[in-house]
């Protein structure tokens, strides 16, 4: 299977595709099935490569716990019996199915591959609409902890607001306004 010219016979070689036969100075190597292919038939299905799926990486979903059960390598195995292995191997959980969906607090979004955004602040996953860390702060989020940490929180503020109160004295409240007189309208229109 030689190539190149007379002068150089060593220089390029031929494509193997049966009715191309091109004299290739740059030729591709097909990492599947280890042919020769100029550049129009190097592609796995320009070349109608038989090994082609080799290096591609499969994956079976479990109908039970939806886990990926990767198939890769194995060639010859049934689907059936990698997936009652799975199954027998302690590692299926129908608990896993329950989908994920998104912790800021009366959204209902379920998080997927697509709409998923992990804050880099904070490293929580959250929806696309939320992804602002201003939208998903602690105070948005809907777990009975953070109510409760916001309802210490504002305790402490209205006692804190009390005593402000209780320190005043009558003289720097300004101009008191009596029960009768009607309020100042603030802005005027003309």
């Amino acid at each position: 299977m030689g190539g190149g010219t007379e002068v150089f016979p060593d220089l390029g070689r031929h494509c193997q595709q049966s009715d191309c036969r091109q004299l290739d100075f740059l030729p591709f190597d097909c990492d599947a099935c280890h042919n020769v292919f100029c550049l129009e038939h190097r592609s796995y299905k320009s070349h109608k490569c038989p090994k082609s799926d080799i290096k591609s990486r499969k994956v079976l979903v479990c109908e039970i716990c939806s886990t990926a059960v990767e198939t890769t390598g194995l060639v010859g195995e049934d689907e059936k019996k990698l997936l009652e292995r799975h199954e027998k191997s302690g590692d299926c959980d129908p608990k896993k199915k329950k989908k994920p969906i998104c912790p800021v607090r009366r959204c209902r979004e379920i998080l997927t591959f697509s709409n998923t955004f992990t804050c880099k602040s904070c490293r929580m996953k959250i929806c696309l609409n939320h992804r602002y860390h201003a939208e998903h702060t602690r105070e948005h989020l809907r777990s009975s902890s953070a109510s409760a940490t916001s309802s210490a929180s504002a305790t402490a503020a209205t006692n804190k607001f009390l005593a402000a109160m209780a320190a005043r004295s009558g003289k720097d409240c300004g101009t008191k306004i009596s029960a009768h007189s009607p309020p100042q309208p603030t802005v005027k229109a003309y």
